[in-house]
């Protein structure tokens, strides 16, 4: 298996993490989610490709509930975009990877 690049962060560095990077892309995710696994592969192909300009992080829901629910979710896998610290996309689900790559195009 690949090396993960996608780092994990926890609450405590999330806020820091929006107001220091342009664009990022956050990953909820979780251990026992089955989906989560699949969307996994694309964050880090996500990474690897717009790395220095956008970042894409991990967040795990069970130990960060307070982040998850912060964003009214309700069901993972979701990756969260953000543009300069405000929530800009919400993709809820398996996408394709296009649908990532597209949402963060359109904020570069």
């Amino acid at each position: 298996m690949s090396t993960d690049t996608v780092a994990y962060v926890e609450e405590s560095e999330f806020d820091a993490l929006l107001s220091n990077e342009k664009v990022v892309v956050v990953d909820f995710t979780a251990t026992w989610c089955g989906p989560c696994r699949l969307v996994s592969p694309l964050m880090e192909q996500l990474a690897v490709e717009y790395e220095g300009r956008a970042s894409v992080v991990k967040v795990d829901v069970d130990n960060n509930k307070p982040v998850f629910k912060r964003f009214g979710l309700r069901s993972i896998p979701a990756v969260l975009i953000f543009k300069d610290g405000e929530l800009a996309e919400t993709i809820v689900g398996v996408s394709p990877y296009e649908q990532f790559s597209g949402a963060v195009d359109k904020l570069l």
